[in-house]
């Protein structure tokens, strides 16, 4: 028997702020400038949806551990200007948040320090404040469960209880490693067919949400 949902746990970057192509980008430019030239697809299967310390562990493999250290100074200061510069709130997701009646929270795999600015910056922070969980928190970051099994656990709901909306793969396979449904955002810069998968529903526009969580 399938059990009713209690908690809808979301990303942040790419799910709530529209932030994933700011990423992009500055991966990419710090890329050319490093001596790791890689193309968007690239950056989104390496890096989108990966905490800051799976890309350090790439960037070092590639091009060492001094010049990873560099890579992660680098990215948080452009993607911080890259931010204040023009950051907005996915696109229909206010509209979905305000006829989500269920509890929520967001479980991402950038710092507690990332989210304050880009939930700030978009009006966003006041609806999740409290329930903020970072991959920082844990051991594993995605694609391991550990992020979602904790914000489930902090905020008192069995994880088969629970939804995730992701937009990486990365994220949608926590969700599934974590027993949970998920929905994949599709709606970004990830294909539908890299979010598709067993529990897991596949979606293009975010206003769709509401009406997507109230037939699970």
């Amino acid at each position: 028997m399938i059990k009713p949902i209690e908690l809808v746990i979301f990303d942040c970057d790419g799910v709530l702020v529209d932030s994933a192509p700011l990423a992009t980008r500055v991966q990419i430019a710090l890329g050319a400038e490093l001596g790791w030239p890689l193309t968007e697809g690239e950056v989104i299967d390496r890096f989108i949806g990966r905490s800051n310390a799976s890309v350090a562990e790439q960037v070092a493999a590639r091009l060492g551990e001094e010049t990873a250290a560099l890579w992660r100074d680098r990215f948080e200061q452009l993607h911080r200007e890259a931010v204040d510069a023009g950051l907005s709130a996915v696109e229909g997701l206010p509209e979905a948040l305000d006829a989500i009646t269920l509890p929520t929270c967001v479980a991402s795999s950038g710092s507690h320090e990332k989210m304050r600015h880009t939930l700030g910056r978009t009006g966003l922070y006041e609806r999740f404040a409290g329930r903020i969980f970072s991959a920082t928190e844990v051991t594993r970051g995605k694609p391991a469960p550990d992020l979602f099994l904790h914000a489930a656990r902090q905020m008192g709901v069995d994880p088969e209880r629970c939804v995730v909306v992701e937009d990486s793969r990365p994220g949608v396979q926590a969700a599934r490693a974590a027993g949970m449904r998920a929905f994949g955002y599709a709606g970004g810069l990830t294909p539908a067919g890299r979010l598709e998968g067993a529990g897991t529903v596949v979606f293009h526009d975010m206003r769709e949400l509401p009406a997507l969580i109230a037939g699970v």
